[in-house]
This record gives C-alpha cells, structure tokens and sequence, in this order.
C-alpha cells in the first residue's frame, strides 16, 4: 500500500511533532495535516480527506470520541480513524468503538506497531491492542448476558465465522478451525459486514456479542 494520508489530532505539540518526524521516515505514510483538538481535527478531514485520523481521546473544545463519532457519521467514504492515546480505561475504549473508530491503540507501544496500525485501519480493516483485546472481551462476558438475536440474513457458516470473529480469532485461525481456506473465510467476513451494516471488524466484534454468539469463558 502506498500513499497513506494521515491527519495527526492530539492536544500535545510534541506527540504530533514525534508522529510527524516518525511518518516522514516511511515512505508510504504522509502527514497531511495536524489538529489541537477534535474539532480541528473534524473541519481539517472535510478539507485534507486522509484516508486516516490518529485521533487523542482527551482533547479540549471536542474530544476524540465525539469527534470520531463525527467523521464516521459521513459514511464508509470517510476517514478510517485510529484512536491513539495513553488512556485505556474501558470506558474509553467503549466509547471509542461504539463511535465508529477502527482500531484502539495506546502510546506506550512499539513505534512499528504504531505504523503497523495505520496500515491496518487505512487497509479496511481494524485493530485493538492486544491487551486491551483481552480486557475488553472480559469485561463483556462478565457483563449481564445480552438477549441472543438471531439474524435471519446470515447463514448458518457465517454465524459460526462471526462467533470466531467475536472471540478475536484472525482470519487464519478462523479458517483453520472451521476447515476452510483463508480466502473463504474472507468472503464470509465480506459478507457479513455488509448484511449486517458493520463498518469494520471491529464492529462484528460487537455485533456478535450483542447477538449472544458469544459465551462467557469457563
């Protein structure tokens, strides 16, 4: 993938400066622009349109959360947005997915995860740090059991791909569980974002705990 538009949005100059010098040594990331706050960060992806916001969660004026509810609201045309922040508190990270972000990361890792992510969320696709993978799935099923939806739309296979995609499973481990290729089990992710109007992976995530596809963990 080349020519990854990037608007950094995050109240400290000098995260913004570190993001910048950072993408300006990768040649398929470029720094479009840069926000103080969210909503900076909402009138500059109207006029810059990257193809990715790094968005901050606690910015003044607008925060990262209502300002990614704002750029996603534009539809699957808008900016993909990766949360970026040092907080990742569960309330955070739940405001952040329900707003529409594609991904949550947190400063402290690797700076090639960083980039890592960007290409991830720019590819259509979405992330969740690891660890903040794991607290969120155990904090769902601990949570009251939602009531189970079936979706008359989905097959049978799709439901179980879904139930593996709500598990955290990857496409590979997905395949290899249910004995099918890895192309196969794309198509069925494909599908199932569109009959199920998910913006991302992240979103079937929700989708099939709100559905009850998933059980706690015994």
């Amino acid at each position: 993938m080349s020519g990854i538009r990037v608007l950094l949005a995050d109240d400290q100059p000098l995260v913004r400066s570190g993001l910048r010098v950072l993408m300006a040594d990768t040649p398929d990331l470029e720094v479009v622009g840069e926000a103080a706050n969210g909503a900076e960060a909402v009138r500059m992806s109207a006029e810059l349109a990257p193809d990715v916001v790094v968005m901050d969660i606690r910015m003044p004026e607008m925060d990262g959360i209502e300002a990614t509810r704002r750029l996603t609201s534009a539809g699957p045309d808008g900016a993909r947005v990766l949360i970026l922040t040092t907080f990742d508190e569960d309330e955070h990270v739940y405001g952040a997915l329900r707003a529409g972000a594609s991904g949550f990361a947190v400063k402290d890792m690797a700076l090639d995860d960083i980039l890592a992510a960007v290409r991830v969320v720019a590819a259509g696709d979405a992330l969740i740090a690891p660890g903040v993978t794991r607290r969120l799935i155990a904090d769902f099923v601990a949570g009251p059991a939602p009531a189970p939806e079936r979706v008359p739309a989905i097959t049978g296979r799709e439901q179980e791909v879904l139930t593996l995609v709500g598990r955290g499973r990857s496409n590979g481990e997905i395949a290899q569980d249910l004995f099918i290729t890895v192309a196969t089990t794309k198509s069925h992710v494909a599908r199932l974002l569109t009959k199920l109007d998910a913006r991302d992976r992240v979103q079937l995530v929700i989708k099939a705990y709100e559905m009850g596809l998933v059980s706690p963990p015994r």
